[in-house]
């Protein structure tokens, strides 16, 4: 990919590339280093030595590639080697990225733009344009950015929003579960109102245990209530998508975690589409067969251990 970007920029192509100044901390310097020779710029968000302590917990966890202002890509695809794969075995990660076109293109570039003005100080020049675009299918789609600040949040709201709306079905995956209780009692709510429920989360080979643990805390109450969670097996389930009543879909970057949802900016594409809606249902039914249910009866008589350590992880679920 660095190669690829460099490539471009010495044809002429203005490429930018912002980086997360947490997350991308170990890139290699020959490769920002021959990049910065090809003429990309690059952009680091929010570097912790450089930050307020304020800022310390709010990164930008959005993933958004934007190529001549026709054609996007989001969703939860990193570039680094876990993504190098199809799931074939525990070193390749289960992750789903989605590429847009038509008006809602104009959604993520907005998205790029919201947080590179936080980065440099030129934002604009002549070669930044919003054109019109045609349509390319009969999807309707939203573009939804959540952003670090605080109170209630976009991303809560379209949670909340589709959560609470679902009269059938419910299917959450995602690669970080660790929900707060008012979130908790949603997924149960709906539940109890006879929808039904599945959560798809990763099993034992997940590069976030404390978060995991933090998550499992919840699994009790959630089964208790009729809502079926299952952990994938081959790998680390890192997709974040969410359908409702074969109708609806949401994909993008957030998880169902505190950090997502409170901390970081993200972006979710929120789709009317049945026929999206039925490929990301068809992908849900092949990683649940895949997957382990976790049974109500078995998990409440947990060892003490495992009880000990998801208490342990309480004072620190905020941050999760």
């Amino acid at each position: 990919f660095a190669e690829a970007l460099a490539d471009r920029a010495r044809a002429g192509v203005r490429v930018r590339l912002m980086l997360d100044g947490f997350g991308s901390r170990l890139i290699e310097k020959d490769q920002l280093d021959m990049m910065d020779d090809a003429g990309v710029t690059v952009a680091w968000f929010r570097k912790p030595l450089y930050l307020s302590p304020l800022k310390q917990n709010h990164r930008c966890h959005r993933k958004v590639l934007i190529t001549d202002e026709s054609t996007a890509f989001t969703g939860g695809v990193g570039i680094a080697e876990e993504w190098c794969g199809d799931a074939r075995n525990e070193n390749e990660w289960r992750d789903t990225h989605v590429q847009v076109r038509g008006p809602a293109v104009d959604g993520l570039a907005a998205a790029f733009a919201q947080n590179w003005a936080e980065c440099q100080e030129e934002l604009f020049d002549d070669r930044d344009r919003f054109v019109a675009s045609d349509r390319h299918g009969d999807a309707v789609v939203q573009v939804v950015r959540g952003s670090s600040s605080f109170g209630w949040q976009d991303m809560q709201t379209l949670m909340r929003v589709v959560l609470e709306s679902a009269e059938e079905r419910i299917r959450l995956t995602t690669a970080y579960f660790a929900p707060d209780d008012y979130f908790t009692g949603l997924l149960c709510a709906a539940a109890r109102r006879g929808v039904e429920v599945e959560i798809l989360l990763p099993g034992p080979h997940t590069d976030k245990r404390v978060c995991q643990l933090a998550g499992q805390r919840h699994y009790e109450e959630l089964t208790a209530c009729g809502v079926k969670i299952y952990q994938y097996q081959p790998t680390m389930m890192h997709t974040k998508s969410v359908t409702i009543d074969r109708i609806a879909s949401l994909i993008g970057s957030t998880n169902f975690n505190r950090r997502s949802l409170d901390h970081d900016e993200e972006v979710m594409l929120a789709v009317m589409d049945c026929d999206f809606t039925a490929a990301l249902d068809g992908h849900f039914d092949e990683d649940r067969d895949k997957s382990v249910l976790i049974e109500r009866g078995r998990w409440k008589r947990r060892d003490v251990l495992q009880r000990v350590r998801e208490a342990a992880v309480v004072p620190i679920r905020r941050y999760l």
